[in-house]
């Protein structure tokens, strides 16, 4: 049995404990801030395939749809076209897609067992215009949060996320489009 001396010290302790978790979650509240629609994008460092680095600094100014994706992936494999697409009715001065390969390198395999790909060769089988990012590391899934591929972000000239898509959907149907004309319109 604790007496009362020892009962006291426990909850001391006890209090103690749960005030240091407290002000742990009080001092990392930036870090645990979850990315979703009316969020601010939290930035990103990635490369383009020559090497040269991209943030989302690198946008400013503009709409940018921002999409983590996979060379393995199907359904990645079915947007790209319609991306594709509504990158063709937009100027590069108001809008960009940011498509960030998560794709290992090519003949290894990412921490989930998928195989590494080629994602500038990906690009070119499908016509692909837009940029194509990499980011082997997966920063980008933590970063933004993602469950998996794809996942995507629609970020205003304001830096705000107004759309998130967890898998495929068509990026250039009306109401995807007309988003994207408001968002640019109203830089």
């Amino acid at each position: 049995m604790i007496g009362a001396r020892g009962a006291a010290r426990v909850r001391a302790l006890t209090a103690l404990f749960g005030a240091g978790v407290l002000a742990l979650a009080w001092l990392s509240r930036q870090g645990i801030r979850p990315v979703v629609s009316g969020s601010p994008a939290p930035d990103f460092a990635v490369t383009l395939p020559d090497g040269e680095p991209v943030t989302l600094d690198s946008y400013r100014g503009r709409v940018v749809l921002l999409n983590v994706w996979a060379t393995w992936c199907a359904p990645c494999r079915e947007e790209m076209p319609s991306m594709q697409r509504l990158y063709d009715r937009f100027g590069r001065d108001d809008f960009e897609i940011a498509a960030i390969s998560i794709d290992a390198p090519r003949e290894r395999r990412d921490a989930r067992g998928n195989p590494g790909g080629d994602p500038v060769a990906f690009a070119r089988e499908l016509g692909l215009t837009f940029p194509i990012l990499l980011d082997s590391s997966g920063g980008i899934q933590r970063t933004y949060r993602t469950s998996g591929v794809p996942e995507s972000f629609l970020i205003g000239r304001d830096g705000i996320i107004y759309k998130k898509v967890a898998g495929p959907t068509d990026w250039d149907s009306k109401t995807n489009v007309d988003l994207v004309r408001r968002l640019a319109e109203a830089g």
